[in-house]
């Protein structure tokens, strides 16, 4: 896992933009009901008594998050291809999965996780529930393919160092990342140059920084993802914040 956070319902509510990334993200909340349209997120309580998970995996734009009220709410970021180690066929056609239940004992154990109030107690009850689930398997393929294409090698030459087509290394990646290599290489080159932000002296050296062809490319698939351009974006999002929000 990369990571995690909480909310409480106890917070404000907020609206903010989140931008793509190669993580699998996890959403669970508690007595929830969420909508999901024209690629907003909407989030508010629910009188019923549940548990609803979502699993995003594939998203090219910006994706809206709105909490009409706030909810009880865990989020964890799986690094690409980690959610292989916990479950079978997590990829399904499309950006992700609503009604996300990997285990039999998901909810149960979910619902009382939330109902913890002592957050250190939290935090070692979810940990624990997921090393439970942890089955080590033989990735090495994947990564290493993974790993090239987070240079400058040329796809071709990815191919060819494995004896593969291009279109194998795709059907592996719909299989294990759940997106394409090429949407996996661009949405790298993107959150590369989010990273090296701060230490490029102009958009220049932070395109060839983060392996874009040249300053026009950077911003043409920087636009893609943010809706916006590099310099407005990096005006008004904080770049050294784990989790890189515009919020509204």
């Amino acid at each position: 896992m990369e990571g995690y956070y909480f909310f409480s319902e106890s917070q404000e509510p907020v609206r903010y933009f989140t931008f793509p990334n190669n993580f699998g993200i996890l959403t669970v909340a508690q007595n929830a009901l969420v909508r999901f349209k024209d690629h907003t997120y909407t989030i508010s309580a629910s009188p019923l008594e549940n548990i609803v998970s979502d699993f995003v995996f594939r998203y090219t734009v910006p994706l809206e998050i709105v909490y009409e009220n706030m909810v009880n709410e865990i989020t964890i970021y799986f690094k690409p291809l980690a959610i292989h180690h916990f479950i079978e066929n997590p990829f399904a056609p499309g950006s992700g999965s609503t009604d996300f239940n990997p285990f039999d004992d998901f909810n149960e154990v979910m619902r009382l996780i939330f109902e913890e109030r002592d957050r250190e107690k939290q935090i070692e009850m979810l940990e624990s529930y997921w090393l439970s689930k942890f089955v080590l398997k033989d990735l090495h393929l994947i990564s290493h393919i993974l790993a090239d294409l987070e240079t400058s090698t040329r796809m071709e030459e990815i191919a060819e160092k494995y004896g593969f087509t291009r279109q194998y290394i795709n059907r592996l990646f719909h299989k294990y990342v759940g997106k394409t290599a090429s949407e996996y290489r661009k949405i790298h080159r993107f959150r590369t140059s989010i990273l090296q932000h701060g230490n490029s002296r102009n958009l220049t050296e932070l395109s060839y920084g983060a392996l874009f062809y040249d300053q026009s490319h950077f911003i043409r698939d920087f636009k893609a993802f943010t809706n916006i351009n590099p310099a407005l974006f990096f005006e008004n999002v904080d770049t050294a914040k784990e989790n890189i929000w515009l919020f509204i």
